[in-house]
């Protein structure tokens, strides 16, 4: 790659067609179309360019099966410049992700599973003494910023017969670090009415828009009081779409009450990256188009909220000085059939497609459009 070159007559998110400069791995410029200088890259005119996509909730330790996979292949290959991986690890096994992430071309943070085993099983959290909170202290310690927060899998099949337990052992803990809870949510018991009241500000419920019994919407499909509490709270709503995990009437029933839309993530990882129902993030942002939502709210959702909840806005935007961190895509007027994870099915006519990503200076082609 040339030490300068141009993205050229590139459109913003809300059509505005311009070129970018990028030298040495910087945005050097940003011009009106045409008027930039440098070598052109091929193939890019045209398409769509955003801030690099955020991923929030993906499983990217491949060791652990079947909750695992290749960091790139969930990353960069898929227009994913930067991934969460949301709690694969335990403190047993979460310097084995920082390592595994220094070797990467996708920007790599985590959230800790309070269960020092992490997902080497997926009970991890039914055995109370599996919860070391010296041992996460001090992994927290010494991983840096790697660790942006907590992540505890509240449901029934993860806490067996601990029901709260491990959430209310969360709670302490993330007011003793001072980093945020992830909650995933799921079937019960505990009941999602005595779960959502432990969370606060800045915490995330994962899977909100999941058609299980236990969700966070009533029989006629309006939002429990507990959710529109959280959100009064400044509790953050991520998608994380997984294989059992979004619900195509769920999200229906939230974009008619006003509900979200924060982040969209995937839950993505081997078998529902090649299997379905989730297979890519454009697949995902294309079923989010297919409701209702803009082109601007659903990039929006993997772009600026994203940046904005990990407190690092640089990776929310596009500006002069920052490091070049891009993804394109087209949106194709196209058929296809989108599936959700409860074999639903709604036929999109527009399709979100990645082509790129510009991260470390370099151009990446991807491997997975939709």
């Amino acid at each position: 790659m040339n030490e300068r070159f141009v993205l050229r007559d590139v459109k913003r998110v809300n059509g505005e067609k311009i070129d970018i400069v990028i030298e040495n791995g910087k945005i050097a410029e940003i011009t009106e179309a045409g008027k930039g200088s440098g070598q052109p890259l091929v193939n890019v005119t045209g398409a769509y360019v955003s801030s690099g996509w955020i991923d929030m909730h993906v499983h990217a330790f491949p060791e652990f099966d079947p909750y695992g996979d290749e960091i790139d292949e969930i990353g960069v290959k898929q227009g994913v410049t930067t991934i969460i991986d949301a709690g694969s690890c335990g403190a047993d096994r979460i310097a084995d992700l920082l390592a595994d992430s220094e070797q990467t071309k996708t920007r790599v943070f985590a959230f800790l599973n309070i269960s020092r085993i992490g997902l080497l099983r997926v009970d991890e959290l039914s055995w109370l003494e599996w919860i070391d909170k010296e041992q996460i202290k001090r992994k927290i310690q010494s991983c840096g910023d790697f660790i942006v927060g907590l992540k505890a899998r509240i449901s029934r099949s993860v806490v067996g017969e601990s029901g709260l337990k491990p959430l209310c052992i969360a709670r302490e803990l993330s007011d003793d670090t001072g980093l945020p809870l992830m909650v995933h949510i799921g079937s019960g018991p505990p009941d999602i009415r005595e779960v959502i009241p432990l969370l606060q500000r800045k915490d995330i419920i994962t899977h909100y828009l999941n058609g299980k019994t236990n969700n966070l919407f009533d029989e006629e499909d309006h939002p429990l009081q507990v959710l529109t509490d959280a959100i009064e709270r400044g509790v953050h709503l991520d998608v994380g779409h997984g294989t059992a995990s979004f619900s195509f009437k769920v999200a229906e029933a939230a974009m008619r009450h006003g509900i979200g839309l924060h982040t969209i993530s995937t839950d993505i990882y081997r078998g529902n990256r090649l299997n379905g129902p989730v297979y890519s993030m454009a697949n995902v942002l294309s079923k989010f188009l297919s409701l209702g939502y803009s082109l601007e709210e659903t990039i929006d959702a993997v772009t600026r909220h994203a940046a904005d909840w990990l407190d690092k806005p640089e990776l929310g935007r596009i500006q002069v000085g920052d490091d070049a961190n891009l993804t394109l895509f087209t949106l194709d007027d196209e058929q296809a059939e989108l599936i959700d994870s409860e074999g639903e099915r709604r036929l999109a006519n527009r399709l979100i497609k990645a082509k790129g990503v510009v991260t470390g200076g370099e151009y990446i082609e991807c491997e997975v459009r939709a």
